[in-house]
């Protein structure tokens, strides 16, 4: 892993004129506009990266855009890659990695997710204040390379706390409303059954989705500072679900965008 880190490492530097991000930023499913608010100096599509993973998700366009927000060097992943598409967890959060070896210390990461807290509404923006994991592979499992990290990562904030105030200034200023909740990370790729949503409620999360866990325990594991955002896609409780397909998920994602546009953009300007 190491040396395949560096290898791409080295490949994104010589094709970007070793541009050096502060921030990394991953887009979820229908909020790949983001990169519209950057000033872009590069932009490499996954499939030209070597060992980079290719995004099968509609709604995911797959390419690596670097450029400038405010004067802030920024990287965005234009779509992520999930443990349901087939890859491996390592695989998923291999990005991260590389991210942090170009010189990203902070991460934003974004999502389409479920609700179940039912202060939600479909379109609510939700800011991540912790997550449980309930994937089936956890990306930390086999021989630890200390050169990325520790054996074990201390979770006590795996989302940052001093970002997420910021957020809700931000928030504030910008007049945009959201709340902020528990994550609940599972496989997919089959969306949630009424039971499931039942004890993703008893379990004590807000919100459902199928990725964004793995990835922030990377950046954890080697001491990014992370912050969160899911857009409420749909909505399930203890006695309803709405039916609902990635199409819909899609649109009331690209919906909410706007908000999550200004959102990110304003609080990189100002973090």
């Amino acid at each position: 892993m190491w040396e395949q880190v560096q290898e791409t490492v080295n490949f994104i530097k010589a094709q970007t004129a070793n541009f050096s991000p502060e921030y990394g930023v991953i887009l979820g499913s229908g909020l790949g506009s983001f990169t519209d608010d950057i000033q872009i100096e590069f932009t490499l599509p996954y499939t030209a990266i070597r060992n980079f993973p290719v995004s099968t998700v509609q709604g995911h366009k797959g390419a690596l855009v670097f450029g400038t927000i405010g004067g802030k060097k920024v990287v965005a992943m234009q779509g992520r890659f999930h443990f349901y598409e087939g890859y491996d967890m390592k695989q998923v959060t291999f990005p991260v990695r590389v991210m942090k070896y170009l010189g990203v210390t902070k991460l934003v990461v974004s999502n389409a997710s479920g609700g179940v807290n039912p202060n939600y509404e479909v379109g609510t923006i939700v800011i991540i204040k912790d997550h449980i994991n309930m994937m089936p592979e956890h990306p930390l499992r086999g021989k630890n390379d200390e050169r990325f990290g520790p054996r074990f990562v201390n979770m006590s904030e795996p989302y940052s706390k001093a970002m997420m105030v910021k957020a809700k200034e931000v928030a504030k200023h910008l007049q945009i409303d959201v709340q902020d909740g528990v994550y609940m990370g599972l496989q997919g790729p089959t969306f949630e059954t009424l039971a499931e949503y039942r004890m993703v409620k008893n379990s004590g999360a807000d919100c459902v989705g199928m990725s964004t866990v793995p990835e922030v325990i990377v950046a954890r594991h080697m001491e990014m500072e992370v912050f969160g955002l899911s857009v409420i896609t749909d909505m399930g409780d203890a006695e309803n679900i709405e039916e609902v397909n990635h199409a819909e998920v899609l649109k009331a994602a690209q919906k909410a965008e706007p908000h999550v546009r200004q959102l990110i953009k304003e609080l990189i300007v100002r973090y």
